[in-house]
Formats: C-alpha cells, sequence, structure tokens
C-alpha cells in the first residue's frame, strides 16, 4: 500500500462542502514517521499519531497578520498503512486524517 498523489488530489474533493468552502492555502504532505517519535516499550500501546496540522487555526487569523507561508497538514505514512489492512481502508484513513487535523 501506498499513499499516493492521486488520493491526496482527490481528498479536497471529498470532503464534505462546509470544509471545501473554507480551506484556503493549505498543502498536504506525506512523510514516513513521525520525527523524533520513540519506540513503543513492551506491553505499551502504540501512540496513534496518523498526522499534525502545522498552522493557525481559522479562529486565530487576522487580516493584519504577516503571510508566513502555507498551513499544512502531514500524514505519516507508515503510521496509516499500520492501522489499514487494504488500499480502500488507506484511502478512508487518509480522508478522515485529512478531516480531523483540519478540524484543529
Amino acid at each position: 500500500m501506498n499513499i499516493s498523489s492521486k488520493w491526496l488530489r482527490r481528498t479536497p474533493d471529498s470532503l464534505p462542502q462546509e470544509f471545501r468552502s473554507r480551506i484556503r492555502n493549505v498543502a498536504v504532505l506525506v512523510e514516513d514517521m513521525p520525527p523524533n517519535q520513540p519506540l513503543p516499550k513492551s506491553g505499551q500501546q502504540k501512540h496513534l499519531l496518523l498526522g499534525v496540522f502545522h498552522g493557525a487555526p481559522m479562529t486565530k487569523k487576522s487580516a493584519f497578520d504577516l503571510p508566513t507561508g502555507p498551513d499544512h497538514v502531514v500524514l505519516y505514512q507508515k503510521k496509516i498503512e499500520a492501522v489499514c489492512s487494504s488500499e480502500a481502508e488507506v484511502r478512508q484513513q487518509i480522508r478522515l486524517t485529512v478531516i480531523h487535523e483540519l478540524g484543529h
């Protein structure tokens, strides 16, 4: 399985209109794993960080803010693949993770 750019391009179109109309200047990036994440010790539950939002929430932005570049969502491919057992599940998890991160 792989997070392909085709699936990433289709994700915004699959979002509810309420989200699509408010998303401006947001990039979606893919990395293998979260940086500096320690491996879980034996018997510990794995931390399922599937993605993260970097940027300022819309509720905190002002017309007077200086531009800082696009906000972005980072998806962690190996984590998403670890919780999915098919390509269809990967596509659905990408969509859910993007929605979740945009909610931040």
